[in-house]
């Protein structure tokens, strides 16, 4: 553990020096050109000169810019209330006094499921000079993140979809994203679970799921779950419904417990639950079970409530229960803010992670106290170990270097903590209090 963290703090300091290097004096003799000098400076930040690029105007008149992104209207997933969350955040904190006495102001992108556009946004982000990108979703990290860091912009709060998120020194999660929820999802089945198959993307992002969930069967004792891949965008998924249930009652395994289906298709999982109810009859004993963020209380209501598939069904979420008073703030920001605005939902993971970004980054303003707000100034509060609360909806969360978790594969995991649910009477109800650590889960992943 000593030699890791030797290897980590070198990169830590190898990190941290690439974007505090101040220019050196000129030596004695060396004609000094300080409109030069002031030319190069600016060439080196990519941006015209007469304010920093990610720079509010000053503490006497700056706008606070940020850029929240997430896709809408596409044939895949999509996540509107995630940018409309933040514009009602903005609303709300400048009808007060602003983020520390400044207006908030927030740039939106719409990334369309799309790798060139989620990097044009993230291009749009460094020409708009925005101090950060706050409470996003994008699947193409890879795309927007090279962007953002040659700009030097920090990404706080991204919705944790791709593990990119959690390796580039520029992002910022608030939650354990996809790694965390499928982990504990796959140590809580195993006790619970016959056979298990996993429904999911044929993607980028989906490639990752199979061992993320299998490390938490075998933490168990429980075989690998059968990994199925289907369409992300497809309009009915009979064949793959017909294909998990047989999967799930493989009597070979010789278990004496029923079968799980674990459909994590994102915006399609209700899609496929509604093929899974048509073909289910000849296989009653099977459970379903899955991570928030493809289901939620209304997905809940639409397939039947408590007569429907999901009832029994465990989910792994990120934050307490959507009824949880510790909701109220942000409940109260959409009832005044965005009252008849039905892109948000408070129950959608995609607008809680939104709200607990911005919590950071009020956070994060406040410490500067009154100073210099900039991509550089926020970056710096966040890495040199300002811990913001976030009213119990998260642990305590900080970015130090010493504070990130040692799972090689989630270098920036700092909160792998998830929340167990299940559905009852066709309600989401908390299945057990607190919160459930998967690091050492993770770190099995790795292995």
């Amino acid at each position: 553990m000593t030699g890791r963290r030797r290897t980590r703090s070198t990169f830590r300091n190898t990190v941290r020096t690439s974007f505090r290097r101040t220019p050196s004096r000129p030596r004695s003799g060396v004609r000094f050109d300080r409109s030069m000098a002031a030319l190069a400076v600016c060439t080196a930040l990519a941006a015209g000169c007469g304010v920093v690029p990610g720079t509010s105007d000053g503490p006497e008149s700056g706008d606070i810019t940020v850029m929240t992104w997430a896709p809408e209207g596409t044939d895949a997933t999509n996540k509107p209330g995630m940018p409309a969350m933040a514009q009602a955040y903005a609303r709300w904190i400048n009808s007060t006094d602003g983020l520390n006495g400044r207006k908030l102001k927030v740039l939106t992108c719409n990334d369309h499921n799309d790798r060139v556009t989620a990097a044009k946004c993230a291009r749009r982000a460094a020409d708009e000079g925005v101090v950060a990108v706050v409470g996003s979703y994008s699947q193409f990290g890879d795309a927007f993140l090279g962007p953002l860091a040659s700009a030097g912009i920090p990404y706080i709060g991204g919705y944790g979809v791709t593990n990119d998120e959690f390796t580039n020194p520029m992002s910022y999660p608030v939650n354990g994203g996809s790694p965390a929820l499928l982990a504990g999802l796959g140590r809580e089945l195993a006790s619970v679970c016959g056979p298990v198959a996993l429904v999911r993307p044929d993607s980028i992002a989906g490639d990752q799921l199979p061992q993320l969930l299998d490390s938490g069967l075998r933490a168990g004792g429980h075989a690998p779950a059968r990994d199925q891949l289907a369409s992300e965008d497809a309009n009915e998924y009979a064949a793959q419904t017909k294909l998990a249930l047989e999967r799930t009652t493989d009597t070979e395994t010789g278990s004496e417990s029923e079968g799980c289906v674990v459909p994590a298709l994102g915006d399609r999982t209700s899609t496929f639950m509604d093929s899974f109810r048509r073909n289910r009859e000849d296989y009653p004993d099977v459970r379903t079970a899955t991570v928030l963020g493809s289901v939620d209380q209304t997905v809940i209501n639409a397939t039947g409530g408590k007569s429907g598939p999901y009832e029994g069904s465990y989910i792994t979420g990120w934050y307490p229960v959507a009824s949880d008073a510790r909701w109220d703030e942000m409940k109260k920001v959409i009832s005044e803010e965005a009252f008849d605005d039905n892109r948000i939902d408070p129950q959608d993971a995609g607008v809680q992670t939104t709200w607990i970004a911005y919590t950071v980054l009020k956070a994060v303003v406040e410490s500067l106290d009154g100073g210099e707000v900039s991509s550089i100034t926020v970056r710096r509060a966040l890495d040199d170990g300002l811990q913001v609360t976030t009213g119990g909806l998260t642990p305590p969360l900080r970015w130090r270097f010493e504070d990130l978790l040692s799972v090689i594969s989630f270098q920036r995991l700092v909160n792998s903590q998830v929340t167990l649910q299940i559905v009852r009477e066709g309600r989401l109800v908390a299945a057990r209090k607190g919160f459930i650590d998967t690091t050492k889960l993770l770190e099995s992943a790795d292995d």
